[in-house]
């Protein structure tokens, strides 16, 4: 299972906030495509399924399906907001190659 470092938790918090809907989880999946093969997508989800891995990380909840589950172990996602630009990352593990504009991987 992916986890969430206490910047990327307090900003997913934020943002969650920001929907309005308390209900909503991080959804967090791994999906082909992409230059170097497969991609990361994350979205707020409201409906998990019953067969989707989910965390908590404070009062973040995080939900991942079993497909992107093995892709994903040992993966951390981490925010940051410096002068280099806001964002989230994904540092996984798993990812023998990743292409260069970073949104992609194998």
């Amino acid at each position: 299972m992916i986890t969430l470092t206490d910047n990327a938790s307090t900003k997913v918090r934020e943002l969650i906030d920001a929907e309005g809907e308390v209900d909503l989880a991080l959804r967090v999946a791994v999906k082909p495509g992409g230059c170097s093969g497969y991609s990361y997508e994350m979205y707020f989800d409201a409906d998990v399924a019953s067969d989707d891995v989910t965390a908590t990380f404070g009062d973040v909840r995080v939900v991942v399906d079993p497909g992107s589950l093995a892709m994903l172990e040992g993966a951390t996602l981490d925010y940051s907001d410096g002068l280099d630009g806001a964002g989230f990352a994904i540092d996984n593990p798993n990812a023998t190659s990743t292409c260069g504009c970073g949104n992609s991987f194998s």
